[in-house]
């Protein structure tokens, strides 16, 4: 039964690592990957001397750690509220209507989100002029365009993220609970100094993932959301190796890029797992 996981993982990751080498050339279609001739780290010169490639380095970090301090409570509280509701009939109908957001692709999405935020005839564009007598460009201004980013990322994600931790809230021994009550502690101590420390290992392992995806904004959602209004900070390194490397076919520059990319995770995800070793809650 893992021998597909097995192929998927071979197919599809590790058998493609062998295409990075053309960062380090001239890569043409005619003469393929073998033949292309050797240029060695002319890309990355030329990629760092270039000065929007900081600007979208440092857009892409930006929309990653944000997504990630304000995004990652979400579904632990999530959970938590969750676990806490007692009557059955009303913890499923909130899951479902949590869960349901992840399906949705981001064209969807987007769509939902212009609908809402439009100028000219969005639905809080519309309560906003009822109130203020004007409109006001919610996607075409930097504060709320980012706002809306990570607002609909943490919407869309955070109920399917918390199937995670609720699985892990099963695993609590009910007995500390029923001790704990016992003691004298209120629900927000239960919470505190048992629910927590129970997801504690968990919480650990999301996050060093998470840190592995710091240089990966999902491509679909800032496609879809991002104009040319907002672009100084709406672009960012898989938007850029789109429209350069695919549509502009300088495969060896965005190469380089996605090179960089891959390194920068590693190192964060080795800087955070050695952090969490230090408290005995390491990946490996």
């Amino acid at each position: 039964m893992f021998i597909p996981v097995i192929a998927f993982f071979v197919i599809f990751k590790y058998v493609p690592m062998g295409g990075v080498v053309i960062a380090f050339k001239k890569y043409n279609l005619m003469d393929g990957i073998v033949h292309s001739p050797w240029v060695g780290f002319d890309n990355f010169r030329l990629l760092f001397s270039t000065p929007t490639t900081v600007q979208i380095i440092r857009n892409t970090l930006m929309l990653s750690l944000m997504s990630i301090i304000i995004g990652f409570p979400f579904p632990i509280i999530l959970a938590i509220l969750l676990n806490e509701v007692r009557h059955m009939w009303f913890k499923r109908l909130v899951q479902t209507l949590v869960y349901l957001p992840h399906f949705f692709s981001w064209i969807i999405v987007s769509g939902i989100i212009v609908t809402i935020f439009s100028q000219q005839n969005g639905i809080v564009s519309g309560w906003w002029e009822s109130l203020t007598g004007h409109t006001y460009p919610f996607l075409y201004r930097e504060g709320s365009w980012l706002t809306i980013f990570v607002g609909s990322g943490v919407w869309k994600e955070a109920g399917f993220s918390a199937i995670i931790y609720l699985a892990a809230l099963t695993n609590i021994d009910p007995t500390l609970y029923e001790a704990a009550s016992i003691d004298g502690a209120s629900k927000w101590k239960q919470i505190r100094h048992v629910t927590l420390p129970g997801l504690q290992v968990t919480i650990v392992l999301m996050l060093i993932l998470a840190m592995g995806r710091v240089m990966e904004v999902g491509f679909d959602q800032i496609y879809m959301l991002q104009n040319s209004t907002v672009s100084d900070v709406s672009e960012v390194i898989s938007t850029y190796i789109y429209k350069v490397g695919l549509m502009g076919s300088q495969f060896s520059l965005t190469a380089a890029i996605g090179l960089f990319e891959s390194l920068v995770a590693l190192i964060l995800v080795l800087i955070t797992n050695a952090i969490a070793r230090r408290f005995g809650n390491g990946l490996w």
